[in-house]
């Protein structure tokens, strides 16, 4: 099952009393920072959850699957995503 961020919206509404609106409000608010901050180049680290880290891609070859054509690939960013140990912990059981 996938968590959606509707989801998270009403879990602050029935868990913390925000109103949908205030929940609402209070997810795009995290979301634009995290997302303003990797724009950025920046890494986002949550602590007890996991780090964020943009990484940037080199230019490399690679194939049209659809046709089998040879192309390049051009340079780009990426983020990745390393969990805690603590929620390593969480998942493994320990």
């Amino acid at each position: 099952m996938t968590l959606t961020k509707a989801q998270i919206i009403e879990s602050f509404q029935n868990n913390l009393g925000f109103t949908k609106n205030q929940s609402s409000e209070i997810i795009e608010s995290i979301l634009s920072i995290i997302k303003g901050a990797l724009a950025d180049s920046e890494d986002v680290l949550i602590s007890g959850f996991g780090k964020f880290c943009v990484n940037q891609k080199k230019e490399r070859r690679g194939r049209n699957p659809a046709t089998g054509d040879d192309m390049m690939l051009a340079p780009r960013k990426v983020v990745t995503f390393k969990c805690s140990g603590k929620l390593r912990e969480k998942l493994n059981g320990s």
